[in-house]
């Protein structure tokens, strides 16, 4: 078996406009934008560049190369690719990967995200969110044995394997093995990006529902005990408005992703060069469309259970606030009345025993306010709405 290529990737939504960023960023090291033009050169000079060009094809792309023999090709839609000639033996792929995956890591993106650092926000549940993007080896001349053992080599389990007459396909968790026979280098090529969109897609759409339920469940676990502190309504508030901010947030990621679908599904299908891979992609982007549809019901059904959360506990906040102020209300009232009874009975004389009574009125008035706001703040209100089923 002979490994020839190696390739990792990523995906996230991107348009022409942020690519024509990109590109002048990779050739001059410059942003239209307010940032710190040395931190720009800094991180353009970490990439190492020394080749740069434009592709027109079906999708757009830049093209660069890197001194350290790294191929990088960056898509219109926001599809990046990574790419390498392999050394061969296991010991080289296992280095070349881990080269593949630090330079994405540590040095493209880092100087993407400086790029794009202005804007609309990443909502922090996904921001720290480390991907682990799938390893595509390119070999011939494999057997089934060669492919078991490099699987071995990289501690993986095979999940399933793809015969055809021109190429196999052998998948594990990370790792992908395409062994060529008669197909050529630029399907296979076309394959991987559109196996790496996919598997990217998929994953967002997963880390999504995966959201829904944390903020479902967190929600759901206040109003189940149908009971709440008043002195935990305001942070339960502040609370519940953040993850109105993330549903926002999000939900206009969710809604921009079916143009990239049917973008990269015209092109899939369209594109001579992927024949040979017809059977593998057939319905994948008809699956994903569906996922997507799902998704999307979910997270409207998501954010009408947040406003729903803001808008009972703002009523409850209200009431808590209400009882605030009647009880400083009595508070006063008791005050000035003791006040005046004391003024009427010194005769608006100026003595010790007034002094006094002023102060001992003044510290019954803080008190009685210290019991009234702890009252207040341990005071239980009821949580009333209507039950439903969760999502099955």
């Amino acid at each position: 078996m002979r490994i020839e290529k190696l390739y990792i990737g990523g995906w996230f939504q991107r348009t022409t406009l942020h690519l024509s960023e990109i590109t002048d960023f990779f050739t001059e090291a410059s942003s239209p934008l307010s940032l710190d033009a040395a931190k720009l050169r800094t991180l353009h000079a970490a990439l190492t560049l020394k080749s740069v060009e434009v592709m027109i094809e079906d999708l757009e792309y830049t093209h660069a190369e890197t001194a350290g023999g790294i191929g990088i090709d960056v898509y219109e839609d926001g599809l990046i690719v990574l790419g390498m000639e392999s050394g061969g033996a296991l010991a080289d792929v296992q280095a070349q990967i881990g080269t593949l995956t630090s330079y994405y890591e540590q040095k493209l993106s880092p100087a993407l995200s400086y790029l794009f650092s202005l804007g609309a926000p990443i909502p922090k549940e996904l921001a720290n969110i480390k991907t682990i993007y799938p390893y595509f080896l390119v070999a011939s001349e494999a057997t089934k044995d060669d492919v078991l053992n490099l699987f071995a080599g990289f501690k993986e389990k095979e999940h399933f394997e793809i015969r055809r007459p021109e190429f196999e396909i052998y998948r594990g968790d990370k790792l992908y093995v395409i062994a060529k026979k008669t197909v050529n280098d630029v399907g296979v090529r076309r394959f991987i990006e559109e196996q790496i969109f996919i598997r990217e897609f998929k994953g967002q759409l997963h880390r999504y529902l995966n959201l829904h339920r944390v903020i479902w469940e967190r929600i759901a676990a206040v109003k189940e005990t149908g009971k709440i502190r008043g002195k935990d309504v305001a942070e339960l508030t502040t609370r519940i408005e953040s993850y109105g901010k993330t549903i926002n947030l999000i939900g206009a990621r969710i809604n921009q992703m079916s143009a990239y679908l049917k973008t990269r599904e015209s092109v899939a299908t369209k594109d001579e060069r992927m024949k040979e891979f017809e059977g593998v992609l057939e319905f994948k982007h008809e699956t994903l469309g569906d996922t997507l549809a799902y998704v999307k019901e979910i997270w409207a059904m998501t954010k009408n259970y947040v406003d729903s959360a803001r808008d009972l506990f703002s009523r409850i906040q209200a009431k808590s606030t209400e009882a605030s102020v009647k009880n400083l209300a009595i508070i006063t009232s008791m005050g000035v009345a003791a006040t005046l009874i004391g003024l009427f009975k010194q005769k608006f004389e100026f003595t010790i025993s007034g002094v006094g009574y002023f102060v001992a009125i003044a510290v019954i008035g803080w008190l009685a306010d210290k019991v009234m706001r702890r009252v207040a703040e341990n005071r239980m209100y009821k949580i009333e709405e209507a039950q439903v089923a969760k999502d099955l």
